[in-house]
């Protein structure tokens, strides 16, 4: 029998300082990139650890009992993240999203989120503060999260059979107990709550037409995220993605459905709603498409790795140490003009860039889904 190798690359450490540049400046609010394209959201991953070994994140064969996770003194403190973040809403991010890993795993991130929730923009209003869980914890961390200020989360939960979702998650994890964080959550006020399921052909997308069936109708609305090439370590195929074109036909063929307008610009999810015979409507669903229908033109996301290093796309090969400079004592000033100055420099299409062979993009170099965040 043939053992199976996946090469993974750790870019922990392979990040750049960055320069200070000699002219500092005061934000505006109004920072765009090469492409013109504006920062409005960041995304912070809190810890690179996960009670989930889904295949297509953290497989098991990866991450197993000997891989060596970040030390605690890695991590970037709640009072880092909160720092940090301040300099970006000044520069116009107005949504902050907590990811991991699991970032219910990180102790006391309750504190974490009163912290950011007292932040504002510059023109006094409240961010919009979210978190992407798998729902593990949901339950019994849901009243704790909205009383400190959390918004609303986002739950991944791909498949609602039993023997499907613990086949994706590897760890033997129930889908009631997803579910039961879920209404812990709508109880609280945590919402409107999404619904994230990656489907990934030949192992869960039996489960759409279910998923779609049993939220039909619901608070919750359900996205279903093509399989993506995110870092080295998944075994990333193209003939595994099941397009959001196919996902639409199968749901369409049964309960259907019309497109709607996005919400704003630059959101990441088609949208569709489902026609009923009184008019009234049964909620609706949302596809993701960043392999098939790439939403390059208009992503406005940063995103911040668990110990402080900048990522300006989900696909990128080396980030910039925002943790080495205020761990050298570099004033708001300097690092705030350090942002500025590697988001005006951004250049990064992935997507539509991407072919079947991600060789030439330097697949096996791309940095790791755990370390950066969704």
């Amino acid at each position: 029998m043939t053992e199976k190798i996946i090469p993974l690359a750790d870019l922990r450490y392979l990040n750049k300082i960055p320069v200070i540049p000699a002219r500092l400046e005061t934000p505006t609010g109004l920072l765009a990139d090469t492409l013109a394209r504006p920062l409005q959201d960041l995304r912070i991953s809190i810890t690179d650890r996960c009670n989930f070994r889904c295949v297509y994140c953290m497989p098991k064969e990866v991450f197993d009992k000997d891989y060596a996770f970040l030390p605690h003194s890695s991590l970037l403190s709640f009072e880092e993240i909160t720092r940090v973040a301040s300099l970006f809403v000044a520069h116009g991010v107005e949504k902050i999203r907590l990811t991991g890993g699991e970032p219910l795993l990180r102790k006391n991130v309750e504190k974490l989120i009163e912290m950011l929730s007292a932040l504002r923009t510059p023109d006094g209003r409240e961010l919009d503060l979210t978190l992407t869980t798998n729902g593990s914890l949901l339950a019994r961390k849901a009243q704790a999260l909205k009383d400190a200020g959390l918004k609303r989360v986002t739950v991944s939960l791909d498949a609602l059979d039993d023997k499907v979702f613990k086949q994706m998650n590897d760890v033997d994890f129930a889908v009631s107990d997803v579910l039961e964080g879920i209404e812990a959550a709508h109880r609280v006020g945590l919402g409107p709550i999404k619904i994230n399921m990656v489907v990934k052909g030949g192992m869960n997308d039996q489960e759409i037409v279910p998923m779609a069936r049993h939220f039909k109708n619901t608070p919750y609305i359900l996205r279903f995220i093509e399989y993506m090439d995110v870092g080295a370590s998944n075994g990333w195929k193209m003939d595994e993605v099941i397009p959001s074109a196919e996902v639409v036909r199968r749901i369409h063929a049964e309960m259907p459905l019309a497109a709607i307008a996005p919400n704003y610009t630059g959101e990441t999810a088609g949208r569709w709603r489902y026609l009923e015979e009184n008019g009234d409507g049964g909620g609706e669903i949302g596809v993701i498409s960043s392999v098939t229908q790439a939403f390059c033109s208009d992503c406005s996301r940063a995103r911040l790795s668990t110990e402080g290093k900048l990522y300006t796309c989900l696909f990128a090969t080396g980030g910039h140490d925002l943790r080495a400079l205020m761990r050298s004592d570099k004033t708001d000033a300097e690092i705030s003009t350090v942002i500025a100055h590697i988001w005006r420099a951004r250049t990064d299409r992935y997507s539509e860039l991407r072919t079947a062979n991600t060789d030439g993009l330097n697949a096996d170099r791309k940095v790791e889904m755990s370390y950066i965040g969704g």
